[in-house]
């Protein structure tokens, strides 16, 4: 359970098959992918989903105003979105995608944020599910959704923090501990980075904690006592204050779900990540 929510974080393949006809159960298909995979998660999407689930597109449900990839959108833009997917308030809303990279925490996050504290992500994603046999559909929906009355509320336990005031702490050396989900060769400057015109490097004083070291080789979750040690194994006590980024702000809220998951929800999700800190004039470290 979430130290904010009664809902838990999580929810097993096992758990959705015996509840994915409730009228108040809603599934959503938060998959994405890296560009430099090859990999159309729209496609996929319409090849085969979970029975019923609905497109949750981390690249449309943003800022499509920003040059940085998939950015926060306004709350009235949001909301908006989840109401074509209709989402109601009361509804339980089950998040999963199929990526190597959890991809899924993102649309948890950003629900949570928007004040949906009933919200779960699907452990293992579509491989569990498919593992037990679970019912699937493919292409285009033969009916819309009801419009749903989906309303943004107050944060329920997700935050994030802007560039300007990342910038100032980092600045000050008072930023604390900062979780980079990234590689460890793209955090230490070595490997390109998959979107153009980016520096190679990390921020002054973060810590890696590749969001791999939090999954196991069935694609999902590992143990908490596992995830616990991703983060120390990283230099990140998971007990205290943390940062998280990454790439494009996606895999930075599969550790904000892990350190959920470990009871801590005093955790900043910086949005713009590498890919507008890579891009700017922010000072950058590199080197193991």
């Amino acid at each position: 359970m979430s130290p904010s929510s009664l809902t838990p974080l999580t929810v097993s393949a096992g758990w959705l098959a015996c509840n994915i006809g409730k009228p108040e159960i809603k599934i959503l298909d938060a998959t994405s992918h890296l560009p430099t995979l090859g990999r159309n998660a729209k496609e996929e999407h319409l090849a085969c989903r979970i029975a019923g689930a609905g497109w949750f597109d981390i690249d449309k449900i943003s800022d499509e105003s920003s040059k940085l990839p998939h950015t926060l959108p306004s709350a009235e833009f949001f909301q908006s979105k989840m109401q074509a997917l209709g989402i109601e308030n009361d509804d339980h809303v089950i998040v999963y995608c199929n990526s190597v990279f959890l991809s899924a925490a993102r649309a948890w996050w950003m629900l949570r944020l928007f004040g949906h504290d009933k919200v779960s992500v699907l452990d293992g994603g579509l491989k569990s599910w498919l593992a037990i046999s679970g019912a699937t559909e493919s292409g285009l929906k033969t009916s819309q959704n009801d419009r749903g009355t989906f309303t943004v509320r107050a944060s329920a336990g997700a935050q994030m923090i802007s560039i300007a005031s990342l910038r100032q702490l980092v600045k000050r050396g008072a930023a604390g501990q900062i979780a980079d989900a990234r590689s460890p060769g793209r955090f230490a400057g070595l490997e390109p980075e998959p979107r153009a015109r980016l520096r190679s490097g990390r921020m002054p004083g973060a810590s890696n904690v590749p969001i791999a070291s939090l999954i196991n080789n069935r694609g999902g979750l590992r143990s908490l006592d596992d995830i616990a040690e991703a983060f120390n194994a990283g230099g990140i006590d998971p007990a205290l204050p943390v940062i998280t980024t990454c790439g494009s702000g996606v895999t930075a809220c599969g550790l904000a779900l892990g350190l959920a998951l470990l009871g801590n929800e005093d955790v900043l999700v910086y949005d713009g990540s590498w890919s507008e800190w890579g891009a700017s004039d922010a000072p950058i470290e590199s080197g193991d």
